[in-house]
């Protein structure tokens, strides 16, 4: 009998001690608000928002303990709209996120599945557009440089990410289009190097896709994942911040080529706007984008902070060389660890574009385009972390 209850009690330690080595967590995010835009299609609007900031979604991630410093990690995650219980990618189970793989200690972190971009994952926090104190709405025209919070999400992909070494961190990914013979239809692949110490840190990267939305592949239409319809789109970024006591001073550039375009997605309307759009002309040929961005953003007390960003976006299609003005100022109170509630505004100015192509148009992302080179927005808003 004492046998029986020493060996039940030896089981129980283990499984306790293996319950020990695993976790599961359940986490999220909510954003919302009330925006105010001077020019939607020609009409001013008020509206109820979601996302205006960072994505709106929940999750699940876990990770278990194999022994030797590797770890089984990984994570399912669902974009949703606040106003109206949608799916943010629309028809996907966990849009946002969806990946499993290995986690080494000495040797870096090696995962699979629908994930974001390497050059997201370390260019993307130097910008202002990728931060709470910028967001969703501050992103460079079109979000054509994919450096805004986890706006593209890459199917079919295999990421690779170092270890951190004396600040250092490289990362690497290839999206397959997973088409029989046709293997360069739809697919994506960069990589990404990062450098953190002490107050400063830099960053560069680069990302190619080959027919982003065309059909089924690494980057898709139906569900929203694709920001512009084009044969090929090169993508090159870098940048870097300084921290000075409460305040943080960052410069970006990146530089987008676009090969073939048809058209763009607007968040706003849920539509690509392309070739014979009433709302917002046409898109058809080659672009060239190149944004410099400087942003900052200062802590007046521990709950209380102020941000700006500015960017610049020169431009070269079918001959014109538009450009864009791009302003934000944010204020920020944080009420707990876990909510805040924020004010701001952005301002967008569009000159020297096509009249006839959607190029003309202002369009604030998340938002409908402007009917005129103008559009301002002013949006309050809460967010809550759990």
């Amino acid at each position: 009998m004492k046998k029986s209850l020493l060996a039940l009690a030896l089981l129980g330690a283990f499984t306790v001690s293996a319950h020990a080595q695993s976790s599961v967590t359940l986490y999220g995010l909510i954003d919302t608000g009330l925006v105010y835009t001077n020019n939607q299609l020609g009409h001013s609007n008020w509206q109820m928002v979601s996302s205006s900031t960072q994505n709106t979604v929940f999750g699940l991630k876990g990770s278990e303990d194999l022994g030797g410093g590797l770890h089984a990690v990984f994570k399912i995650e669902q974009g949703f709209l606040l106003n109206n219980g949608a799916q943010a990618f629309s028809g996907d189970a966990f849009g946002s996120q969806a990946w499993v793989g290995l986690q080494s200690d000495p040797y870096g972190t090696l995962t699979f599945g629908r994930q974001f971009d390497v050059m997201n994952d370390l260019v993307g926090p130097l910008t202002a557009e990728f931060n709470t104190w910028g967001g969703s709405m501050a992103a460079h025209p079109f979000e054509n440089d994919n450096l805004a919070a986890n706006s593209v999400v890459v199917n079919n992909t295999v990421k690779y990410t170092s270890p951190t070494y004396r600040g250092v961190t490289f990362a690497t990914m290839y999206g397959f289009s997973n088409k029989a013979g046709d293997f360069a239809n739809n697919r994506a692949y960069g990589f990404g190097l990062s450098y953190a110490m002490g107050r400063l840190n830099l960053a560069a990267g680069y990302l190619q896709f080959n027919n982003a939305g065309n059909s089924s592949g690494a980057i898709t239409s139906s569900d929203a994942s694709a920001n512009f319809l084009a044969e090929r789109q090169r993508i090159w970024s870098l940048g870097g911040n300084y921290t000075f006591g409460p305040a943080t001073v960052g410069l970006v550039w990146s530089h987008t080529q676009i090969d073939n375009a048809s058209g763009v997605f607007s968040f706003g309307t849920g539509t690509y706007l392309g070739a014979n759009d009433s709302s917002a002309g046409t898109l058809a040929g080659s672009l060239r984008l190149d944004n410099y961005e400087v942003n900052a953003k200062y802590a007046l007390t521990p709950a209380l902070s102020v941000s700006g960003a500015y960017t610049y976006t020169h431009g070269a299609y079918n001959g014109s060389a538009p450009g864009w003005n791009t302003a934000m100022l944010q204020t920020d109170y944080a009420v707990s660890k876990r909510t805040d509630f924020y004010l701001e505004g952005v301002y967008q100015n569009v000159h020297g574009a096509p009249a006839d192509s959607v190029l003309s148009h202002a369009m604030i992302n998340t938002l409908s385009p402007s009917s005129t080179d103008s559009q301002v927005a002013v949006t309050v808003g809460m967010r809550h972390t759990f």
